[in-house]
């Protein structure tokens, strides 16, 4: 499965996450070793911004793509206290620099901050005239900051998983209408949905692990894009996987009974 931006490009519907990666020496190995085995099996688009381990992520990212760069879809995030005009700048060449690339593919306001959303945007537009960027989105803006922006946006990075369903009512259905992806932070709640009970049964008798199933459900409709963590080579290679499933419709009944998504709007919720 996959999914398509609006400026064209067209990407698997689960990508490798790196919040977290890089925040222990004796695991760096491990982790380079789970993303690249996740680019072999096909998972090319790897999310990564400035906040995670305050640069460490993407310096591990820059190792684990070393010669592959033209294979990664590659996404990076700016902090709202450096989204000025100035800051930006700044802060994208500093990206550039650990990740050992001259470009990024999508670069996203990580939250709103202080400054001014249209600075912003501007500062993103002039790194795509500039090629530091091939386009700009968002992450964690609920649908009225979405009215405030331009056209352009290629992306809404949000909290989405089968415990997290309140984008279904007011965002998703916005972006959809925009022709934009969301993309699913922390599908699997930072590994507390494989703990469940129902999920754990429900995968077994589909014969699937609780995070196939999971992430099968977070990507059902070809418009989100996945982006959990791997954190081996087994589950990178589990979560490709995923990619070619699709769930039968009874499974998709029971989870919405088991989960089912608020009746009301809620305010979008962050990790």
């Amino acid at each position: 499965m996959s999914v398509h931006f609006p400026h064209g490009p067209t990407v698997p519907a689960i990508g490798i996450g790196t919040w977290f990666v890089g925040d222990e020496a004796s695991r760096r190995d491990d982790e380079i070793a789970a993303i690249r085995a996740g680019l072999d099996a096909g998972l090319t688009v790897i999310d990564t911004a400035e906040m995670y381990g305050d640069g460490r992520a993407e310096d591990l990212v820059g190792e684990a793509i070393r010669g592959r760069r033209d294979e990664v879809f590659l996404v990076s995030k700016v902090l709202p206290h450096n989204a000025s005009a100035a800051g930006v700048r700044r802060a994208v060449q500093g990206s550039l620099r650990r990740l050992g690339t001259d470009r990024l593919d999508l670069y996203l306001l990580h939250w709103r901050g202080s400054v001014p959303l249209d600075e912003t945007v501007a500062a993103f537009e002039r790194l795509e005239s500039d090629g530091d960027i091939a386009a700009w989105g968002v992450s964690n803006l609920d649908p009225d900051d979405m009215a405030e922006l331009p056209s352009g946006c290629a992306t809404d990075q949000v909290l989405y998983n089968p415990v997290r369903r309140g984008p279904e009512l007011d965002l998703l259905p916005l972006l959809r209408s925009l022709g934009m992806p969301m993309m699913a932070y922390s599908p699997l709640e930072q590994s507390r949905l494989l703990d469940r009970p129902d999920l754990t049964h429900l995968a077994a008798e589909l014969g699937l692990s609780p995070a196939q199933l999971v992430l099968a459900w977070v990507i059902r409709e070809g418009d989100v894009l996945a982006i959990p963590k791997a954190g081996s080579v087994t589950h990178a290679q589990e979560n490709a996987a995923v990619l070619d499933l699709a769930l039968p419709a009874d499974a998709l009944a029971e989870i919405d009974r088991l989960l089912p998504a608020p009746r009301h709007p809620v305010p979008l919720e962050m990790l």
